[in-house]
């Protein structure tokens, strides 16, 4: 799972059939600080986020699987929790 940031939502005509009744944004991962950590990716929202929720993101496929009880499903990168606070630990 990685820390992330929502920065927008995606819009499609099409959709594969796995996708229909969930939103996809694009997330930026970010550090503890919020600062951008890496490239940005889309994902499926599964915790009902919206743009500028920080975000958990589940980056596993079996674990995805498991989450959503769909084993055909083709999600790779799912939207689970959105994040009231975090606070970085001290060294």
């Amino acid at each position: 799972m990685i820390l992330a940031r929502v920065t927008g939502h995606v819009v499609s005509t099409v959709k594969h059939p796995g996708l229909h009744g969930y939103a996809v944004f694009c997330v930026q991962p970010i550090d503890e600080f919020g600062a951008a950590d890496g490239e940005s990716f889309l994902a499926v929202d599964h915790a009902q986020a919206g743009p500028g929720d920080t975000v958990i993101v589940l980056r596993e496929g079996n674990g995805i699987r498991q989450v959503l009880a769909d084993a055909k499903n083709p999600i790779r990168c799912l939207i689970v929790g959105v994040v009231d606070a975090v606070t970085p630990a001290q060294a």
